[in-house]
């Protein structure tokens, strides 16, 4: 029944008070929206690049290039990954956990149907990508090996780029141009959407030795992407695609050369994902903790103008019977119960600002986790106890004699 009291009289203090309770709290209510906004678009990033990894598959291995290093410094990336290391995981006397292996190399381009143009990625593969990522032709067929090997200047559309290039009209055996080159249409994929970080619905795939070749001039890939036997031997498959490179790149233990490639699964790029998002948590929290701070500081400006402008009824109520215990208790009670009022409000600011991002930008994704809310509103009413604790003790001290008699 006293607390209730106590937070009977917190609100008849709120509302005689408004404008200078409201501003008061306004570092509270700035910390707390920006801790809801800030991480809810920090979760909503993270579950969309972890469902895009998901996408990837559990099984499945991508091997890069190395960055090349000078003076302890990143200056590019090492090309030396090539077409032909890929057919190599794919032996089974050397690497038996491996089932498939694809070279990818990419690059923008213009691609042309008559007078209809469209910017696009162009991916250079073989016919093992299709199976890697469960991605299917919906019409025509896709790159096969006679493509690859006979450097075919045939391409496969995504679902996207086709409705964009020929509308309803049909595609197969239609002319394109890819930066000018001339293309065969020989299928159409189905609508998938994502693949990893790649929208596979806007690309045009042809056979990796024409891109190296024909469009890009180069005699190295981008990356190979290679799916393990089973997720159980993603472990051994690695270990085998690592050793195979090193053979094959002639990098040995015993002369002292780092590996010319990085070769990253599911699990690792999760875990980096983790390491990135807890650093960000940290700064956001520490930022926003600033604003709670200054809101902290308000919180106690108002509690002590209060018991300023209470001291007479301070002195009544220990005339009465109250304890010293009694009046600390009841200034902290009111000062988180004020902070706490804070933090609903910039609940509901934080809420208002992740909406407005996610429907004007349509790009953000955002995701509030309920740990979110429990830590902002926990923090909100600490600040108030804390902000409280000097004003409080003041009020507790006061001479019960000098307060009566306080006009």
């Amino acid at each position: 029944m006293f607390v209730l009291q106590i937070f009977l009289m917190a609100i008849r203090g709120l509302r005689a008070n408004l404008l200078r309770s409201l501003l008061a709290t306004l570092g509270v209510i700035i910390g707390v929206g920006a801790v809801i906004s800030a991480m809810s678009i920090l979760e909503g990033t993270r579950r969309d690049i972890i469902e895009r990894f998901e996408t990837l598959g559990s099984e499945t291995i991508t091997v890069y290039p190395a960055s090349a290093r000078s003076e302890g410094r990143t200056v590019g990336i090492v090309q030396t990954l090539t077409h032909a290391d890929a057919e190599a995981l794919t032996d089974p006397r050397r690497c038996p956990n491996v089932a498939e292996a694809a070279p990818e190399i990419t690059g923008g381009a213009s691609i042309k149907n008559l007078s209809r143009n469209a910017d696009a990625t162009v991916l250079g593969t073989t016919s093992e990508y299709a199976d890697i990522f469960n991605y299917h032709v919906q019409e025509g067929r896709f790159i096969t090996r006679a493509d690859v090997a006979s450097e075919q200047k045939v391409a496969v559309l995504g679902y996207e780029l086709a409705q964009e290039l020929f509308g309803n009209a049909p595609a197969i055996d239609r002319p394109i141009r890819v930066r000018e080159v001339p293309f065969r249409v020989i299928g159409v994929m189905e609508k998938k959407g994502n693949i990893g970080f790649r929208n596979v619905d806007s690309q045009v795939m042809i056979p990796v030795t024409t891109a190296m070749n024909r469009l890009f001039g180069t005699r190295h890939v981008h990356a190979i992407t290679v799916r393990a036997s089973s997720p159980m031997s993603v472990s051994d498959a690695t270990a085998e695609i690592a050793r195979e490179l090193r053979r094959r790149h002639n990098i040995s233990f015993r002369s002292g050369r780092q590996d010319d490639f990085n070769i990253f699964t599911q699990e690792e790029q999760r875990r980096q994902v983790r390491e990135v998002t807890t650093i960000f948590e940290i700064v956001l929290y520490s930022i926003a903790g600033i604003s709670l701070v200054v809101g902290g500081i308000g919180i106690m400006n108002i509690m002590l103008v209060s018991v300023t402008e209470r001291t007479r009824e301070i002195g009544v109520r220990m005339a009465v019977g109250a304890q010293r215990w009694d009046i600390l208790r009841q200034f902290l009670i009111e000062a988180a119960f004020i902070s706490l009022l804070g933090g609903a409000f910039g609940v509901g600011v934080g809420y208002m600002m992740t909406d407005l991002l996610e429907k004007t930008t349509r790009v953000i994704e955002t995701y509030t986790a309920p740990r979110v809310l429990v830590y902002a509103l926990t923090m909100a009413i600490l600040t108030g106890l804390f902000s409280g604790i000097y004003p409080a003790y003041k009020a507790s001290r006061l001479d019960p004699v000098e307060a009566l008699r306080y006009e």
